[in-house]
Order: structure tokens, then sequence, then C-alpha cells
């Protein structure tokens, strides 16, 4: 019991003191700095899904709660573009001189 209630210790400074010291400022300030945080969320999101392929708007998905760990879930295990293409073919000296020679 005392390791788990050391395990509650950590989880309580890692994750609720700084949620704690955000919400205890002015609500103009709290609610700027959720509004930085969900931005950034859907940034990133939306940079990801495009390098992978998709449609960057499915990162709205990200505002639900609940729903937006189900989706990076799947989407971890679907297939990416980018990783499942053929390599390219080293360039010979053929193909680099005809390229000159377009020139």
């Amino acid at each position: 019991m005392e390791m788990l209630d050391s395990v509650v210790a950590l989880l309580n400074a890692v994750y609720w003191q700084p949620w704690a010291a955000i919400m205890s400022t002015d609500p103009w300030t709290a609610n700027l700095v959720m509004a930085i945080l969900l931005m950034l969320k859907l940034i990133f999101g939306g940079w990801v899904l495009a390098k992978g392929g998709r449609s960057p708007l499915w990162a709205l998905v990200l505002l639900i709660n609940g729903a937006d760990i189900l989706a990076m879930w799947l989407y971890a295990y679907i297939r990416w573009p980018f990783v499942d293409r053929a390599p390219a073919r080293p360039a010979t000296e053929s193909t680099v001189a005809a390229d000159a020679g377009t020139d």
C-alpha cells in the first residue's frame, strides 16, 4: 500500500500540480493557456496526419475526449504511404548524364 501511495504522489506532482497552478490564475489566463495547448494539439496532429497521407482535418477528432486516444491508437496501425512505398533507385552514371544533357 505504501508503494501505491508513492505512485499516486508522483502522479499528482507530475500531472495535477501544473494544472492546479494554471487553473488558480484568473480565468482569462487559464483559458488562454488551454486555447494555446489545444491549438498546438491540432497543429501537430494535422501535421502528422498530412505526413501520413491523410487529410489534416481528421485532427478535429482530437478535440473529443476519449476519441483522441482511440484515434491515435488506430492511426498507429494503419498503412503509411511514406513507409510502405518502394525505395528509390540509386542514380547510375547513365541517368545522371541523361539528366545533365536535358538542361
